[in-house]
């Protein structure tokens, strides 16, 4: 054979590096007539060029190999039965070049791999199988002696060199590999001079593949190099499932993994009910507008019964939440009674001045209110919420002497009550629906013109439909009161006043068309 078939890398490395050969099945060879005959598969007439199995940072593709020629252990030198020309690997001269497309298509599904040692750096003594579930299988020649040194696993299987044999006479094969190339890159791990470099060149998901192979066949430096790396970078959330599973699978020195498990399980002895609660309560007591909004859709996302992060309810304090949406009541209410002082001609000024602090206070406080009562509502505990706005007399007395500019904000939490109502997400007393509607259905008809020149993200259409929907879950009689209430309303106000006329259309029919029938009997 020509010199020219020959591609040889040369290494300054103080371990000599073996030669791999990856491929689906093992080619019709003298080297391989100790494999059984079923690892072998026919290979169709012009197959398209399969992809390496052998993806490491530190291998080099030495060329593709016909599966007619043989394979000479220890060196890729790949001879026709015919006597035609070997196809080169990269770099190397050819004589008889082919058009790339038809070299292609005449090559078998496997890639040879070879990097030599510097010259009197050893001998590549062992000749070792990998087959995977799959049926797919890995060769590599090897140096046994480090092999033997870096793993429990391999010092049982692989023959002393007290035993004879070189330049490939011992064989191991291993069958029933699951992850065949985490194996073959765990043992390629063993001739690396610089492990973490290795690994960074490799990145996350695979050096967690490497990390239980290593565990499997017992290579500490492996395990250490692995833990220590993953360890140091970021993690995706793929990536930390397929760590936790390795964990579940495999066992650590604890002086090994301490560091990793600290950043996979929580130490602390804190409960997650503490933590939630002062997230809210920060939210909360937020002064920049923009941040507490974004806070508030992360909190809700968290918390939220359909969030891959909550699974159950026992991060979620009920009675720490109420005491939240008591204390914001309490500011509103504080709020409310500095609005409505009497105020003299001569400190007209003074007041004007103060108004637009005292507007955005109230703002911030119903918005809180507002999205408490969405957290309370998506998990199943908005019914004491309902029950304690209803009984807000103080607020309700307040309203009717509040400027427009800033009581709106009250309906703001009224409506919101009113839609979860009518969309039946809560239920609730018929005692309690009527003290609601009693309290904070009129306030509604006076601030719907302003609830729609300043929506804030409220749909009105659907509060209209919504606070009708509700209001017909009371009794028949109660429902006569608030609708003719609104009738006089809608009539002078139009507009100005939501539109209930379907929702009084319905009471009307189950009021009075349904007793005409009644009578007729």
């Amino acid at each position: 054979m020509a010199d020219s078939t020959h591609h040889t890398i040369r290494r300054a490395a103080a371990r000599p590096r073996g030669w791999c050969c990856s491929f689906s099945g093992v080619p019709d060879s003298p080297e391989h007539r100790a494999l059984p005959a079923s690892a072998a598969q026919k290979l169709p007439p012009k197959s398209p060029l399969a992809p390496s199995f052998h993806s490491s940072p530190s291998s080099k593709l030495a060329g593709l190999i016909d599966p007619r020629r043989i394979l000479s252990p220890g060196r890729v030198s790949p001879i026709d039965s015919k006597g035609s020309p070997a196809v080169g690997a990269a770099g190397a001269e050819e004589e008889e070049a082919l058009p790339r497309d038809q070299a292609a298509a005449a090559l078998a599904p496997f890639v040879a791999v070879r990097e030599d040692e510097e010259e009197g750096g050893g001998g590549l003594d062992l000749r070792l199988s990998l087959r995977g579930r799959d049926g797919r299988c890995v060769v590599m020649e090897l140096d046994s002696a480090v092999l033997r040194e870096s793993s429990a696993f391999f010092a049982d299987m692989v023959p002393d060199a007290s035993g004879g044999g070189g330049g490939g006479g011992k064989r191991v094969e291993v069958d029933g590999v699951d992850n065949l190339e985490a194996f073959k890159e765990a043992v390629e791990l063993m001739f690396e001079p610089d492990a973490m470099r290795w690994l960074a060149r490799a990145g996350v998901s695979r050096a967690i593949g490497v990390l239980e192979v290593s565990s499997s066949i017992m290579f500490d430096r492996g395990i250490e190099s692995c833990l220590k790396y993953i360890e140091a970078v970021p993690w995706n959330e793929n990536e930390e499932e397929k760590l936790k599973h390795v964990f579940a699978r495999c066992t650590f020195d604890e002086s090994v993994c301490r560091d990793v498990l600290e950043r996979l399980q929580q130490q602390c002895t804190s409960s997650s009910e503490d933590l939630t609660v002062q997230l809210v309560e920060s939210v909360t007591s937020g002064t920049n507008n923009s941040a507490r909004k974004e806070l508030q859709s992360l909190v809700s996302g968290l918390l939220s019964k359909s969030s891959v992060y909550h699974k159950d309810l026992s991060g979620l304090n009920k009675g720490s939440l109420y005491q939240i949406c008591r204390y914001c009541l309490s500011s509103l209410v504080e709020l409310f009674m500095d609005g409505s002082r009497p105020v003299e001609d001569a400190g007209q000024a003074t007041t004007i001045s103060v108004s637009k602090p005292v507007i955005e206070r109230v703002s911030k406080q119903t918005e809180n209110l507002n999205w408490l009562f969405d957290i309370l509502v998506n998990n199943d505990m908005a019914e004491e919420f309902v029950e304690l706005w209803a009984k807000q007399d103080e607020l309700i007395r307040m309203h009717e002497q509040a400027s427009p500019m800033f009581r709106y904000e009250l309906s703001r939490i009224s409506a919101s009550v009113f839609i979860a109502l009518g969309k039946g997400r809560i239920q609730c007393p018929s005692d309690t629906r009527s003290q609601l509607f009693y309290g904070w259905f009129r306030p509604m008809l006076m601030d719907f013109g302003w609830l729609q020149r300043c929506s804030k993200g409220l749909d009105v259409r659907i509060l209209e439909e919504n606070l009708g929907q509700a209001l017909l879950t009371l009794p028949l009689q109660q429902q006569q009161s608030l609708f003719e209430e609104w009738f006089r309303c809608f009539a002078s106000r139009g507009t100005e006043c939501p539109n209930l006329s379907r929702a009084f259309q319905v009471w009307w029919r189950r009021s009075f068309v349904r007793s005409s029938l009644e009578l007729r009997r």
